[in-house]
């Protein structure tokens, strides 16, 4: 009896065991492999995307040169040092939109003339261009756009071989025969060190190869290690629509394969250790034991299903007694578990929408308020032209999504934009105190959390934007503690009992979305124990406190627990 009970317990539990871990491995690899390839296009998607957010930006700036160049008012800028006055002001004029067409990446925006004089900062020596590779390359027949790919700026006047950053560049031909400077070359550089951090990290997150290359085969980027490509390479590849660049990342078979192989490596030492350990147990306690054994596995054989309500009862105090209690703890961990998961990725999912909501294109916005305030700094309206640089700069802020985490003083500078755009708006009528420590300001902040706070506060708690507003910031050890306050209108009662409950919807009044959002996302970022405390008395004003952990920014780019 004992050897029928000990065959038929072993091809009860061993047949399952490894069929299971046949399919949980079948299972795990595809799952994985899919994810894993998903994952290389998606980054070399995202690389894609960064690139051509460079190059639209220099194509653009390129374009706006060129037909300021066209106007015939421009036709008296020439290729020499200017001497008459008239000369002098147009170049000023002009070096003026240089200037302001520059942006926090733009190095340098010059026009190269066949004298060897040019227009922009004097910063640059014209003689060493010919460091540039590409600069050496392109010929006098090059007519269209000539993109000189990524090289170090060290053509300055004070800089060595060895010196300057690295930049992405464009040169452009000035060929109209109406407009000025015919014969002469745009030049734009644009800093391309976040563009080549974001390499290494696809790099060294996907060991793979990258190389970039444009139509003729000229090699713009390049993994420095060695690489022999083969046929059996897993390769994603992306086109630039801007400059028909081609992006393509290699990756060895042999690597993209390697976490499944593990995956069957464990899965064959799981199954064989189970199986000596149930041929094991079957011996010693097949007799007596065979019923505990029989109800436990069909406890946990009800929790595979997804019926996490199971639990098994404690007999003894034995082993299988402690096997049940733990079992019995180990579900009711799992439970917890996937409820904190379920409410955090709700949230994600919530903040992931409305982020697609609300999302515009920002090079459209960004060109159509930079052209307004041209417009408007030509015309004289000053307080136009401060308010939309103002509004620029705030918005530069909120749709730079790169980062969901900012540091403080970055966000404090975003709130400066802002009051300045209801002073110019209200007239300096409120007034704004600032208690923060210049080194609490290198923490971490979520983007765009203060800003629908101090809207609120103008909307709806001051009238026509009379009253005081008071934000102080603290060091309470491990954890950072905001204090916002203002004299305004308050908060009824009722409504603030409802203020950061998800399940309200459209809710009218002081405080609505926004002040939720804030919520969220100081609980999706740093835990759900965290969060704003709003106190309010209605017609005394309204305190919003908020305390989360210290985080910084790391120097390369990850966030660092304090």
């Amino acid at each position: 009896m004992l050897t029928k009970l000990l065959f038929c317990f072993l091809i009860v539990t061993i047949i399952p065991l490894l069929s299971l871990g046949a399919l949980s491995y079948y299972q795990s690899a595809k799952v994985i492999n899919s994810q894993f390839g998903k994952y290389g296009e998606n980054a070399v998607a995202q690389l894609e995307q960064q690139m051509s957010s460079y190059l639209n930006r220099m194509n653009q700036t390129t374009e706006t040169v060129y037909s300021y160049l066209l106007d015939p008012a421009r036709v008296d800028l020439g290729d020499q040092v200017p001497t008459t006055y008239k000369e002098i002001m147009d170049k000023n004029d002009f070096e003026v939109l240089l200037k302001a067409l520059k942006t926090d990446r733009t190095t340098g925006i010059y026009i190269i003339t066949s004298s060897g004089y040019y227009y922009g900062e004097n910063n640059l020596d014209v003689s060493k261009l010919s460091h540039i590779p590409a600069w050496q390359s392109m010929s006098e027949a090059n007519k269209g756009k000539y993109w000189l790919g990524f090289y170090a700026q060290n053509h300055g006047m004070k800089e060595t071989d060895d010196s300057g950053m690295t930049v992405l560049g464009l040169a452009v031909p000035i060929n109209n025969p109406y407009g000025a400077l015919r014969g002469s070359k745009i030049l734009i550089e644009e800093n391309a060190e976040d563009l080549l951090h974001m390499f290494r990290l696809f790099e060294n997150d996907t060991k793979a190869h990258l190389r970039i290359a444009d139509p003729s085969g000229r090699i713009i980027y390049e993994t420095a290690a060695a690489f022999t490509p083969q046929t059996s390479d897993i390769v994603w590849n992306k086109t630039l629509a801007a400059n028909q660049w081609t992006i393509e990342a290699r990756l060895p078979a042999q690597s993209f394969y390697r976490s499944s192989s593990i995956i069957r490596s464990n899965t064959i030492m799981v199954a064989v250790a189970s199986c000596l350990l149930a041929f094991g147990l079957a011996y010693l306690f097949s007799t007596r034991l065979t019923a505990r054994i029989r109800r436990l596995k069909d406890a946990m054989q009800k929790v595979s299903f997804g019926k996490l309500h199971t639990r098994t009862p404690v007999e003894a105090k034995d082993e299988l007694g402690i096997l049940d209690t733990s079992f019995n703890n180990m579900v009711g961990g799992i439970q917890t578990l996937i409820s904190e998961v379920e409410s955090s990725e709700r949230l994600k999912k919530e903040a992931e929408l409305k982020a697609f909501h609300y999302q515009i294109n920002p090079h459209l916005l960004f060109n159509t308020l930079n052209s307004i305030q041209w417009k408007a700094r030509l015309q004289g309206a000053e307080d136009i032209r401060q308010m939309l640089y103002h509004l620029t700069m705030v918005l530069e802020g909120n749709l730079d999504i790169s980062q969901e985490l900012i540091p403080l003083g970055r966000e404090l500078r975003m709130i400066e934009h802002f009051l300045k755009i209801q002073e110019i708006r209200y007239g300096p009528v409120f007034e704004y105190e600032l208690a923060c420590d210049k080194m609490l300001e290198r923490y971490l902040i979520p983007r765009m959390t203060l800003q629908p706070l101090f809207e609120n506060i103008f909307f709806h708690g001051f009238e026509d934007g009379e009253g005081v507003i008071r934000l102080t910031v603290r060091d309470e050890g491990t954890y950072l503690r905001l204090t916002l306050s203002d004299n305004g209108a308050g908060i009824p009662a009722e409504k603030l009992n409802q203020l950061l409950r998800p399940s309200e919807k459209k809710r009218k009044g002081r405080g609505g979305l926004g002040v939720q959002n804030a919520d969220q996302k100081f609980k999706l970022h740093f835990g759900l124990q965290h969060g704003l405390t709003v106190q309010s008395i209605q017609g005394e004003g309204t305190t919003i406190i908020i305390e989360w952990p210290k985080k910084e920014e790391s120097p390369h780019g990850n966030n660092q627990d304090h």
